[in-house]
């Protein structure tokens, strides 16, 4: 089992995020899962160019660091997405990474998996963020397990947070131990999949990649 956690924090080491993040890790791995942390911030990935080419031929035109950390996240079986709140989003690094994966969505690649969500917040914000995160997983397939956050600067908050997010990492590694089910999403998930087959099979010439991903799956 092996889980992996992302920090769209640019803060590095003095992140409030990074903590919540390695604490779900600290909670999965006490559950006997294998955990690998990838700071976004200190990676070279560049903005998506809207090309479309991944849509045709299932790689991307820009040679950078997002291949590697697509591979991690093909094989890993939980993903822990972790931003702080940034007027009410998440960072611009982790954006661009979600904008880099449009061709993940349309294939529904990580179909099974399982993930989470955590930031922190200087005010406000945190429903609408973590609300994003989970919302990106299931439209890459994944279910999320839940969420953990804090608003402010109190230390007694901080640490709360940072339990709650050890207790979510157990929670994570034993869903995906169970292969637990999340009926409302899943239901969510396949109705967004049928979306995205009709969107393909409707440009299955242009969309050659995604529409032969989707016959070899049996989806289609």
């Amino acid at each position: 089992m092996k889980i992996l956690g992302i920090n769209g924090s640019p803060r590095g080491k003095n992140s409030r995020t990074l903590k919540l993040v390695s604490a779900v890790l600290d909670g999965a791995k006490e559950r006997g899962a294998e955990t690998e942390l990838v700071d976004i911030g200190a990676l070279d990935i560049r903005y998506c160019l809207g090309c479309q080419v991944c849509y045709a031929e299932g790689e991307c035109v820009q040679e950078d660091d997002l291949s590697d950390l697509w591979e991690k996240m093909m094989r890993a079986d939980g993903i822990v997405l972790g931003s702080p709140v940034y007027i009410n989003n998440v960072t611009a690094q982790l954006k661009t990474v979600i904008d880099r994966l449009a061709d993940a969505i349309h294939c529904q690649m990580l179909v099974g998996k399982y993930g989470c969500a955590v930031t922190t917040a200087g005010g406000s914000g945190i429903s609408e963020v973590l609300g994003y995160m989970n919302y990106f997983l299931n439209q890459l397939g994944a279910v999320s397990v839940g969420e953990a956050g804090t608003v402010g600067r109190d230390p007694a908050a901080l640490d709360a947070a940072i339990t709650k997010a050890f207790n979510l990492g157990q929670t994570l590694a034993d869903a995906i131990q169970t292969k637990r089910h999340y009926a409302d999403q899943e239901s969510t998930i396949a109705e967004r999949g049928a979306f995205f087959r009709q969107l393909i099979k409707a440009n299955k010439e242009e969309w050659r990649h995604q529409y032969d991903f989707w016959m070899e799956k049996g989806w289609m």
